[in-house]
């Protein structure tokens, strides 16, 4: 049996380790926090969307970010101050814009696949994630955000996606609660929605019982790939493993470094507000319908009865956690515009890291080095991509450990 270092404890690090176990290889896990999912997989907008697979590059997005770039409660905010991480980050990021179409056509496809994946997984563990299965209403007030949704619409058609387009009558019948003047919408019945923190610490303890080594609080201090192995230093001590797969979020970069490989993830902070429904009333105004507004740039999903969270914007800033007012401030407006029967009295505000490429494109695969292996940079969808991606790169691995020479098998 192989033996397999995953490094990360957020979703994508365990639906890895989960992956690896189902192959039948001795997996051991770290994570430097105390449990699974306290970083980015923690507060997320709740999401499991298809009809999101939209990627960032093209030119609107670039002459958004300028335009926003002094002002604080922007969907999009870049801090100004340069950094050769995000300049270099955002030349490649234009380098990618002629391949936006076929990558949001992939990212679509991928996101449907992993459906079947993290459905199946949480039915067989019986993981409670307070899913919905009720679809995603994106919203638009402006002829201009409907019609480029139009053209969305078809690159997702291509990667097997179907959404329809609906009038301003139909998201009322979707969507009763919804206040405010729209122009139209799409709405995508099979998408869905659940507790990424639930599911995420679910499948971690379905792993950790089924034999995965959980080690939480562990901070990795070194880590090398030789012909022998690859080598990991903790607190704990150094120990050796057949291979070692980054699913390290932000820090995913860093420990690629180590290992003799580029990967350019960059901190993208996204926010997201926990509004409790402690009262009947807001429990009855708050919406079950998930929906995408576009032109905020925010999304909401029910989180059970009385939860309901909303999630969103993209700010620059390097590997800043701070929880600003003035981006938590058009979150809770948002509420109140759009659902005011909803009380904000106990509102339970967060900011996560979002680990991006420059493309938009997780980065799944081997590295240089002999065993050497990532599954990475998801961005925005981490929590949509991420069964499919780790059934992936476990099946790459187990491709490989069949090879019968180890030096030539993995790498």
């Amino acid at each position: 049996m192989q033996s397999i270092a995953v490094i990360g404890g957020g979703v994508t690090g365990v639906t890895t380790a989960y992956a690896l176990l189902n192959r039948g290889f001795e997996v051991t896990l770290f994570e430097r926090n105390r449990y699974a999912a306290m970083e980015t997989s923690f507060a997320n907008g709740g999401q499991l969307s298809a009809s999101n697979a939209e990627v960032w590059n093209h030119w609107p997005t670039i002459v958004k970010g300028l335009k926003w770039m002094l002002r604080a409660d922007a969907p999009l905010l870049v801090n100004p101050k340069p950094s050769w991480h995000k300049l270099s980050w955002f030349a490649e990021f234009m380098a990618a814009i002629p391949r936006y179409a076929d990558n949001t056509t992939a990212t679509a496809a991928l996101a449907i696949e992993a459906r079947r994946y993290l459905f199946s997984w949480a039915e067989k563990e019986g993981i409670a994630f307070d899913p919905e299965h009720r679809g995603i209403l994106h919203i638009y007030r402006h002829k201009a955000g409907f019609e480029h949704a139009a053209k969305v619409t078809k690159l997702l058609a291509r990667g097997g996606l179907e959404r329809q387009a609906v009038s301003p009558s139909e998201m009322r019948d979707i969507e009763p609660n919804l206040a405010g003047g729209y122009y139209g919408g799409f709405y995508t019945p099979t998408d869905a929605t659940g507790d990424i923190h639930k599911f995420t610490t679910g499948l971690a303890d379905a792993a950790a019982r089924r034999g995965v080594s959980m080690r939480y609080g562990c901070d990795i201090h070194t880590v090398n790939a030789r012909e022998d192995g690859v080598h990991i230093a903790t607190e704990q001590g150094l120990e050796a493993f057949d291979a070692v797969v980054v699913c390290a979020g932000v820090g995913s970069r860093a420990l690629a470094a180590k290992l003799g490989d580029r990967v350019n993830v960059y901190p993208v902070k996204g926010y997201s507000i926990t509004v409790s429904l402690d009262d009947e009333a807001s429990q009855q105004a708050a919406p079950w319908m998930s929906l995408l507004d576009d032109e905020t740039k925010l999304v909401s999903s029910r989180l059970g009865q009385d939860r309901f969270r909303v999630a969103g914007s993209a700010e620059f800033n390097g590997y800043n956690y701070d929880i600003r007012a003035d981006r938590i401030r058009p979150l809770v407006d948002w509420v109140a515009q759009c659902f005011p029967g909803v009380s904000t009295r106990k509102v339970t505000p967060w900011a996560g890291l979002r680990p991006m490429m420059p493309d938009m494109m997780p980065k799944v695969g081997p590295g240089r080095r002999p065993g050497v292996f990532y599954n990475t940079g998801h961005g925005h969808l981490g929590w949509t991509l991420s069964a499919v991606t780790a059934d992936q790169i476990a099946t790459t691995i187990a491709q490989v450990a069949e090879q019968p020479n180890r030096a030539a098998a993995l790498q």
